[in-house]
Parts: structure tokens; sequence; C-alpha cells
């Protein structure tokens, strides 16, 4: 049951990861630097918890967050730079997750890599749907919504493991409904001809 609860753990916090990356980061940091929930000390992710590891998370996801946002259009290098972060980070979070009830790491690093995954491309079609939509103002609020839900997400993750799998299956069904209603967009599309 311990294995079973820290890979949940450890995978709530990877989709969190992918949704937004800085925020999950820090919590899981302070989180597991006062064990509550999480303790990286005494494994070989007792880094995630230290200061100069925050720092850099920190910085190299703002620093491309500031990048993509300060220009009219993405460019894809950015974004697929972006995503391989979230997927690295949200491995290390997982796989650190396993270590601190001393399973082995490798079900943390492959499902945290999927779920951080899973997190980037919901995350990512439901900010490119939904800023199309809404005027400038309300667009730039979005970013603060996406780091709120991702704070959540990790947090509750951390604290009330299960959690996660609603966490993970919300963003599968975002992403799946994103999808279908790009496939239906189209088709009704082709009615018109």
């Amino acid at each position: 049951m311990e294995f079973v609860l820290a890979l949940l753990q450890g995978i709530g916090i990877a989709a969190a990861v992918g949704v937004r990356p800085m925020l999950p980061v820090l919590t899981t940091g302070a989180l597991a630097s006062a064990d509550a929930g999480v303790d990286f000390d005494g494994t070989d992710f007792a880094f995630l918890e230290s200061w100069p590891f925050l720092l850099a998370a920190v910085l190299v996801t703002a620093g491309l967050v500031y990048v993509g946002r300060s220009r009219p259009v993405e460019p894809v290098a950015l974004v697929w730079v972006l995503a391989a972060t979230c997927v690295v980070l949200g491995a290390l979070e997982a796989a650190g997750s396993l270590a601190d009830e001393g399973h082995s790491i490798v079900p943390g690093i492959v499902l945290g890599a999927a779920a951080a995954a899973l997190g980037f491309a919901a995350a990512r079609s439901l900010y490119l749907r939904v800023r199309r939509r809404l005027d400038a103002e309300a667009a730039g609020a979005l970013p603060v919504y996406f780091e709120g839900a991702a704070l959540a997400g990790a947090a509750l993750s951390i604290l009330f493991p299960p959690l996660a799998l609603f966490v993970v299956g919300g963003l599968a069904w975002l992403l799946l409904g994103g999808r279908r209603r790009e496939g239906e967009k189209y088709a009704g599309l082709r009615i018109l001809r």
C-alpha cells in the first residue's frame, strides 16, 4: 500500500509540474523541507528540496515562460524545451516520491514523465483554446489560473495522494475533450460544403 500511495503522490506532483512547473516544484521542495507529506532527505533526491535546485528551477522555468510570452508567436523550439523541462522535473519529483519510501525509482521515472507530458499537453491545449476566445485583458489572467491549478494539484497530491487520480483523470478528460471538439468543429465545416 505504501508503494501505491507513493506512486500516486509522485504522479500527481508530476502532472501538476506538467501544467505549470514553477509552483509545484517550489511547493514540493517547501513541504519536503518541512517533512510534511514528503521528505527527500536520506535519498539520492535530497537535492529536490535544496535551495540551489529550487532557485535554478524557478529561474529556468520563469525564463522560458517569459521568453515565450514576450513574443507574439511562441517558437516551436521553445515549446519543446519547456515540455522537456516539465517532463524531466516531473520524472525527478515522482522518482523522489518513491525513493522517500525506499521503493524502486523506475516506475516513478516512467509514470512521472508520462504524467508530466499529459499535464503539459492538456494544459497547453486548454490554454490555446481558451485564449482564442478571450480579450487581451482576460487572456492575460490565464497564467494565474493555471499556476493556481498546478499549485493545488501538487499540494493535494502530496498531502492526500489518492487525489492524484482526480488530477490525472481531469487532465486526460480535458485533453480528450479538446481533441473531440476540434474534430467536431472540422466535421461541421465539411458539412457546409
